[in-house]
């Protein structure tokens, strides 16, 4: 893109900012916001001890 383009969407942009509309990305602070508190390997780890235990739980009762 060239400067006239990019000055044109920068003012494009700052005029929709003050008119109260979203920007078009979200803020870091609002992605953090919207972040679960827990990482996704932590989240799969649980998922595979409890669903683990359950699956080992019913071979055995099937099983012995």
């Amino acid at each position: 893109p060239t400067q006239f383009e990019m000055r044109q969407r920068n003012e494009k942009f700052a005029k929709d900012a003050k008119a109260g509309k979203k920007p078009t990305h979200p803020s870091r602070l609002e992605q953090k916001a919207k972040q679960s508190p827990l990482n996704l390997w932590v989240l799969a780890v649980v998922m595979f001890v409890v669903m683990g235990g359950v699956i080992f739980e019913l071979a055995r009762l099937v099983f012995l």
